[in-house]
């Protein structure tokens, strides 16, 4: 990390810290944990891939109404840092919370699961937009891939625990039942998620803001309702919001639905696991690559690259019928998760007027998350009606195509997401924008 600032270095360590939650309690330990509590009910396999779904749906949707109106007032001078805080802490206290719920009471798992994953996606909101804050425009692209790169190796290390724990537990190495050891991967992620985040706390500051007005809500929506009004004048920026709605959809679910579709298909619990692991190792080095190539091929060129390798995925997971093409699956994903990620989250700072970063990452998250609607739905209604729950996955194909053909018409730079006066008629003095404050020196 010595070719990094404290401030890019700090900021890339919440990614370490936040990633055990994204791998425990998203990806694997908790969706097999909730998975047994549904058979123990009673409920189908196909029916609780379904409800996950549909819960990950109802999350992301209360998430995404939430995420512009927050983003504008957290513009102003040192409200970043105080919503981030807000959904870090229920973020937090949720996952702890998981160790209290009776492992039969799968309802009860997927309303706490509710609150978990509104505090870590609500956190992530102002992570991603304190990035404009800790590098230059030049490094964006390398600082955004290598806190992915070090979420990946970071989350191995909670993760590796976890399974150990598991699987000592589950030989009675430990005098553990499986689901206490469960509990106890929860718990680990609360306390490997707070640990890891103090640097950010302490070294990472908003640099970019508007300045403090009285009725900041109230002017908050007048400065949204501006942004919206003159919404042609962005037409590139939400041009890549759009094909990143399609495109980061099938991500999402596919990460969040992975474990769920692999025990449909038979596969252990103990070998999704090691799968998994072997998954966030892979994935690390391959996050850092797509930034390093980025800066030579650019990053749209790796966004294409990326979800063509998706689609692979899409077509491959269709046929998929042993434990042998469930890890072929899985090591084509980890070759683009993090970069696809990673590189969509500095595309999108280098398009954003800094003064409107976190008005704009609330859009970002907006997107994003009404995107995590529509897949796990698509998976859930296509699993039910046909009964085959790679039916589903095959269904993701035709988003990543949409995404792909959208993302031919953004441009690459800040300069050209926002459209002259003798282009479209609308000048910059037609817009409304706040005065925009970096080290208490105003700038027009």
């Amino acid at each position: 990390m010595k070719h990094f600032s404290k401030e890019e270095s700090s900021w890339m360590y919440y990614d370490w810290a936040n990633s055990a939650y994204s791998i425990i309690i998203t990806t694997a330990v908790f969706p097999l944990f909730y998975k047994s509590a549904a058979m123990k009910a009673g409920v189908s396999a196909a029916d609780s891939t379904a409800y996950l779904g549909y819960t990950i749906a109802i999350t992301t949707f209360i998430l995404a109404m939430l995420g512009p109106i927050l983003g504008t007032i957290a513009d102003y001078q040192g409200m970043k840092k105080k919503f981030f805080a807000f959904f870090f802490a229920v973020g937090i206290a949720s996952t702890a919370s998981l160790v209290l719920i009776p492992s039969e009471q799968w309802l009860l798992l997927l309303i706490l699961y509710t609150l978990t994953a509104l505090g870590f996606s609500g956190s992530l909101v102002f992570y991603d937009a304190f990035l404009i804050d800790i590098t230059t425009e030049e490094r964006l692209n390398t600082v955004s891939a290598r806190g992915f790169g070090l979420g990946y190796i970071g989350s191995t290390i909670p993760f590796l625990i976890s399974i150990a724990i598991i699987i000592l537990a589950q030989t009675k190495t430990l005098p553990l039942s499986t689901v206490t050891a469960s509990k106890l991967a929860f718990l680990i992620t609360a306390v490997w998620w707070g640990l890891f985040s103090i640097p950010l706390f302490k070294h990472v500051h908003q640099k970019y803001y508007v300045e403090r007005e009285p009725r900041i809500v109230r002017n908050s929506f007048k400065r949204l309702g501006q942004t919206l009004k003159h919404i042609r004048s962005y037409r590139a920026l939400f041009l890549f919001l759009l094909a990143y709605f399609f495109y980061i959809d099938g991500v999402g679910t596919i990460i969040s639905m992975s474990t769920a579709y692999g025990s449909d298909l038979g596969i252990s619990s103990t070998s999704l696991l090691i799968i998994l692991f072997v998954t966030q190792v892979v994935a690390a080095p391959f996050a850092l690559l797509y930034g390093r190539l980025a800066e030579k091929f650019t990053g749209k060129k790796m966004l294409y690259i990326g979800i063509f390798i998706y689609i692979i995925v899409c077509i491959y997971a269709y046929f998929l019928k042993t434990t042998l093409d469930f890890w072929i699956l899985a090591m084509l994903v980890a070759t683009s998760q993090g970069g696809i990620q990673a590189l969509s989250r500095s595309y999108f700072a280098k398009l954003v007027p800094k003064q409107n970063a976190n008005e704009f990452f609330g859009f970002y998250n907006i997107f994003g998350k009404f995107a995590s609607i529509l897949g796990p739905l698509l998976v859930g209604v296509t699993a039910q009606m046909s009964g085959n729950s790679s039916s589903g996955v095959f269904s993701l194909i035709l988003l990543f195509i949409i995404g792909l053909i959208l993302l031919k018409f953004v441009p690459e730079t800040r300069a050209d997401a926002v459209d002259r006066a003798n282009d479209k008629n609308v000048g910059q003095s037609d817009i409304n924008l706040p005065i925009m404050t970096h080290n208490n020196q105003d700038i027009p």
